[in-house]
């Protein structure tokens, strides 16, 4: 099945907001993790929204963009859900690490 330019932009747009509601509920799973498995995690999300907006010439802040992402402040997120890493966890991190 051909998808339209629209539908599809739509069913991006759906995705990305299921994602960043998955995440938002997922508040167990540390940006480490998410890094370490995946090779992004929330902060990666909110600074690809930051540049997306930058090149249509939206005005979105850093703060803000990442707002969009965590659903709160992101200081407030860290203070609520972010774990202090593991040695093992920042060795992955070391060793994997794509320059984030």
């Amino acid at each position: 099945m051909a998808l339209d330019d629209k539908t599809k932009t739509e069913l991006e747009a759906a995705v990305f907001r299921r994602l960043v509601e998955h995440l938002r509920a997922r508040t167990d799973v540390q940006n480490i993790d998410l890094m370490n498995l995946a090779g992004f995690c929330r902060n990666c999300l909110s600074n690809w929204l930051k540049e997306e907006a930058d090149a249509k010439g939206a005005a979105l802040s850093k703060d803000e963009s990442r707002e969009a992402v965590y659903g709160m402040p992101y200081e407030t997120w860290k203070e609520k859900y972010q774990g202090t890493a593991s040695p093992e966890q920042l060795a992955a991190m070391k060793k994997s690490q794509s320059g984030h």
